[in-house]
């Protein structure tokens, strides 16, 4: 299902037209309405009458995400807080939360972007859906919700959390989809298997699942455990929480809503487009955004796009999953390493559980890198030689994705804590 065939199967030149009258349409209402913009542009000496198609997208500044912290809380709002509708906070692990409002044409916006992704995803009108991301200052609830409401779909609002009452509920109302994190749906299928239950005899048949980067090697654990068809859906709290872009059935990249959210890949060190195919910064521009429109928002995510026609029949962009970000990476003995790609190599040796811990410290001037793995329980054994041999197998495919080596540690399942929103993979020590 399609659905909005106009926008999402718009031609290129079509959808050029459509992004630059919006572009020109953004550049004079921030100018005229946000202090920052208005501020920002003159410095660099670009005036709204400089932007006259999508193409000019280049003269305007970037937006890092430490703008909207310095603007708390509502520096960056366009308008004022008495036309704002909804408010939604973003925490973060240091300095003040981002905070972003929507007005009730945001909150449409937001509705459409996410009903076309779960109908992206195979959703369809009269489908249930069970939602099981957090509700509230999170945007992950209520943006399901809101999606699915404007799709035409049953909603089980159950959030994160009793697992065991999802499940039960899941049993005896049948939703055909689940939308959580890629780690809550592991867990679940856990906590099924401790219930005596064959996750694979579950009613899903769709799975919607975001809010963490989560590697091909996760796909394929999830849709193994649940029986289901896996997506990714893509979206952050700034530009408008999850519903910026979505995978179809085929599973060969996120469609990103384009007519509302243009997107750039950039070379992160440069600020330079990067050719398709190419891995780089996404970076969205909100085109029809009132409440806290962003001009070329950093995401800091890292990904790939293509704008070659789907064979779903959707000319919007695709992008490729989240490879890793710029924030989440870490630098061990001078190599980038991205949770991504140790989870990648985890899955690719047997009877390990894709539960896992990065732990990084410093210990005589020497960055140390330590993985902690969970071991499935028919396997995790007191013969030091089959234990021996696993680690050893770990180490090999570890070494060859990261190109260094780690001390690899093996535990009992259920050792590493469980999350039921997004999990925390990573432990630096050196910042400790």
């Amino acid at each position: 299902m399609i659905f909005n065939q106009k926008m999402e199967c718009a031609g290129k030149e079509e959808l050029k037209k459509i992004q630059s009258e919006r572009l020109v349409k953004l550049v004079d209402y921030v100018y005229k309405n946000s202090s920052v913009y208005k501020s920002k542009m003159d410095e660099l000496g670009v005036k709204p009458s400089d932007i006259k198609s999508i193409e000019d997208i280049s003269k305007l500044p970037f937006t890092p995400k430490d703008d909207l912290r310095d603007a708390y809380p509502f520096g960056l709002f366009s308008k004022d807080i008495k036309d704002v509708a909804e408010i939604h906070v973003s925490s973060g692990t240091t300095g003040n939360p981002t905070v972003v409002g929507y007005t009730k044409d945001d909150l449409e916006l937001w509705s459409e972007g996410v009903a076309r992704s779960i109908a992206c995803a195979g959703g369809n009108k009269g489908d249930m859906i069970q939602v099981a991301y957090g509700y509230g200052l999170f945007t992950g609830g209520l943006g399901l919700h809101y999606g699915a409401l404007k799709l035409g779909l049953t909603i089980m609002p159950m959030s994160s959390g009793q697992t065991r009452r999802q499940i039960k509920l899941m049993q005896d109302f049948k939703p055909r989809i689940l939308a959580c994190t890629p780690s809550y749906a592991m867990y679940i299928a856990e906590e099924m298997k401790e219930m005596g239950l064959d996750p694979r005899k579950s009613s899903w048949e769709i799975g919607i699942f975001g809010a963490e980067p989560w590697s091909e090697g996760m796909r394929k654990s999830i849709e193994d455990s649940l029986g289901l068809i896996a997506t990714d859906i893509y979206g952050l709290s700034e530009i408008s929480g999850p519903g910026v872009s979505q995978e179809c059935t085929y599973k060969e990249g996120l469609h990103i809503w384009s007519d509302v959210f243009y997107p750039e890949v950039i070379d992160p060190e440069t600020n330079k487009p990067v050719k398709d195919g190419e891995p780089g910064e996404l970076v969205i521009t909100t085109l029809t955004k009132q409440a806290i429109p962003l001009l070329r928002y950093r995401t800091r995510d890292i990904v790939t796009i293509t704008h070659e026609k789907c064979k779903c029949g959707r000319t919007a962009p695709r992008t490729s999953k989240i490879t890793g970000r710029t924030d989440d990476m870490i630098v061990v003995r001078g190599i980038n390493v991205f949770p991504t790609q140790v989870e990648y190599a985890l899955l690719q040796v047997e009877d390990i559980l894709p539960n896992y811990l990065i732990v990084v410290d410093r210990k005589e001037q020497m960055d140390c890198l330590e993985v902690w793995v969970e071991v499935d329980e028919k396997v995790f054994s007191d013969e030091m030689k089959v234990m021996a041999d696993l680690k050893q197998k770990i180490t090999k495919s570890i070494e060859n994705t990261l190109g260094i080596g780690a001390n690899i540690k093996l535990v009992e399942r259920k050792t590493i804590e469980r999350s039921e929103g997004k999990a925390k993979r990573v432990i630096d020590k050196r910042s400790l």
